[in-house]
């Protein structure tokens, strides 16, 4: 207990925290990104991938709370440290030119901001299906089945993203939280101190092509629906 509070009180401590949940976080996403690029496997296979999930509440929900467990130590580790810079500041720069910030380092904490706005967003509309409007499909969400009376997640997943502005928000959203994860695994590896000057070219490359992996792997999911991927699977 005593080392959790050490570790809270100094900065130090609080970008290891942020540093560690931020890497958790990352490979949730990955593992979400991959489940679902089932979708382009048809519609037996999302549906059974998605109706193994919600079967076993032994393994969904505590998964479900370790995820907001690590989103809200995340969430408050940045703020405190923002709030902490800003406190070591209190009169800001007369000319402000940075050097070795980039424009997703300068703007984690407002990027940070939209992505949780995403992430309730997304929430709403496929896990809790709620309010029935959001989807702008005029489709209930939870009354759709497939012939095996499983909760057919394809169909939700292909009409859902037929609607143009949901998937043009999905993608944007994406980018915006690519870029944020992107400078987020540069942060981890400074943070470990592997970041120098011998390593600095490829980990800044090996934290790009990663943000790109994840970036083109959610996004094609929206793209292809929108180019026809999955129209004549859910008439």
């Amino acid at each position: 207990m005593e080392l959790a509070n050490r570790l809270w009180r100094s900065s130090l401590g609080k970008k290891y925290l942020m540093a560690l949940s931020g890497c958790a976080l990352f490979l949730f996403v990955v593992g979400h990104m991959i489940g679902n690029l089932q979708v382009f496997l048809g519609p037996e296979a999302l549906n059974r991938y998605a109706h193994f999930l919600q079967s076993t509440p032994e393994i969904l929900w505590p998964a479900r709370l370790g995820l907001l467990a690590l989103v809200t130590l995340h969430v408050v580790t940045a703020i405190r440290l923002w709030a902490e810079n800003r406190a070591a500041r209190p009169v800001a720069y007369s000319t402000y030119t940075p050097i070795e910030a980039s424009y997703a380092s300068r703007t984690m904490v407002v990027s940070g901001v939209i992505v949780a706005a995403f992430i309730v967003f997304h929430l709403l509309h496929f896990t809790l299906q709620k309010p029935v409007g959001l989807n702008l499909s005029g489709q209930d969400f939870a009354q759709l089945h497939d012939a095996h009376q499983r909760h057919d997640v394809f169909r939700m997943v292909v009409v859902g993203f037929q609607q143009a502005p949901v998937s043009i928000f999905y993608i944007a959203a994406v980018g915006l939280l690519c870029l944020h994860l992107r400078h987020g695994l540069q942060a981890w590896f400074q943070s470990l101190g592997l970041r120098n000057e011998a390593w600095r070219r490829p980990i800044d490359t090996l934290a790009w092509v990663a943000a790109a992996v994840v970036f083109l792997g959610n996004s094609s999911i929206p793209v292809g629906i929108l180019l026809g991927f999955g129209k004549d699977m859910v008439k």
